[in-house]
């Protein structure tokens, strides 16, 4: 092999990248901008009447921020630690097209959702939120070792006072059944910081208890995978 063949070569594959990382930021810019369509954001205000204008702009924020992770998770599933924000999704499944021109352009592929109850694995839902909370982190420039605030993602929920949301809190002590969750509340540094954060999205006997054996209460009701 001639010393030009190799350089060209070489050439072609930094092209590859650069080019696959440009696309990647356009999708991502992409995702950031997009505008949902009225119609769709007062179907979702409907189905909870008592969240108003200002809150229902915070859905969209936290919407945009699902879909953002999922299209930084590599194909792989992130399951959904908000109940708003999967009404959201729902009804936006709905919107066949704008739903399927979004993943295309946004995600690269169409996302699929998934219920807890048919994932692929028992441990899906788990690696799915662990997932969840370590990009959603990452996209707000949280600490993982040492969170000072939740997620947006995280957080809505118990903010909101979503009826049947999830309720998560970065004070392990404060987790109790009358934490407004439909499945009691959630450590959120329990979902994957407990061994020091090194980005495994694998089962452990470190969950401390968050996940509880429980898939239904696993921190998050479905996935995109």
């Amino acid at each position: 092999m001639t010393t030009q063949t190799i350089l060209f070569i070489i050439a072609l594959i930094l092209f590859a990248y650069f080019w696959k990382k440009e696309q990647q930021k356009k999708q991502l810019r992409f995702i950031e901008n997009y505008k949902f369509s009225p119609v769709l954001i007062k179907r979702v205000k409907a189905q909870h009447d008592y969240l108003n204008d200002k809150d229902m702009k915070k859905v969209v924020e936290a919407t945009i921020d699902y879909f953002y992770i999922c299209s930084q998770a590599k194909g792989k599933m992130v399951a959904m630690p908000s109940e708003i924000v999967d009404v959201f999704w729902h009804e936006f499944l709905l919107f066949t097209r704008e739903y399927q021109s979004f993943c295309q352009k946004g995600i690269g592929r169409f996302l699929h959702h998934t219920p807890t109850e048919v994932m692929k694995s028992p441990t899906s839902a788990q690696e799915g939120i662990k997932r969840a909370w370590r990009l959603a982190c990452a996209k707000e420039r949280i600490d993982l070792k040492s969170p000072k605030k939740l997620p947006l993602l995280f957080g809505i929920d118990k903010q909101l006072k979503i009826k049947g949301g999830f309720s998560y809190q970065l004070n392990c002590k404060g987790v109790s059944s009358s934490s407004g969750s439909s499945c009691g509340g959630y450590c959120a540094t329990d979902i994957g910081c407990t061994s020091g954060c090194g980005g495994d999205s694998s089962s452990s006997s470190s969950d401390g208890g968050f996940f509880g054996g429980d898939s239904s209460c696993s921190g998050g009701g479905c996935g995109g995978d």
